[in-house]
């Protein structure tokens, strides 16, 4: 059975730091990008970053660029996203989500990207950042 748990989410204050951690099971993990990808009441879902556990390479929207990491521990199948100078428009439903490193790949860019399908999709986790 796929599973991917998000957890880390929670309450902060504007400036303040958070890590989303999301651990996989059920499938090769080995052979999938991962995607953080958050949702706002009345917005649209966006893709923040993305990683490529065959190659490590990443994605970052241009709103978490610099403030946002993601890193992948291959060894426990768990990606990470560490949330530096939090801002109040950042509050969201964090979702992380898996998808083939090959069916996910930007082919000009070489690196994976959070606007193709990805199959697999946790349940979610609130990240909340009080002004």
């Amino acid at each position: 059975e796929v599973q991917l748990v998000e957890s880390g989410g929670g309450l902060v204050q504007a400036g303040g730091s958070l890590r989303l951690s999301c651990a996989a099971s059920g499938f090769t993990f080995d052979d999938y990008a991962i995607g953080w990808f958050r949702q706002a009441p009345g917005k649209e879902r966006e893709g923040v970053s993305c990683i490529s556990s065959n190659d490590g390479s990443t994605y970052y929207a241009d709103s978490v660029k610099g403030r946002f990491t993601i890193s992948s521990d291959n060894a426990k199948n768990t990606v990470y996203l560490q949330m530096n100078s939090l801002k109040p428009e950042d509050t969201a439903v964090y979702y992380c989500a898996a998808g083939p490193y090959w069916v996910v790949l930007d082919t000009t860019l070489h690196r994976c990207d959070p606007s193709y399908e990805y199959d697999y999709w946790g349940q979610g986790t609130q990240v909340t950042v009080s002004s």
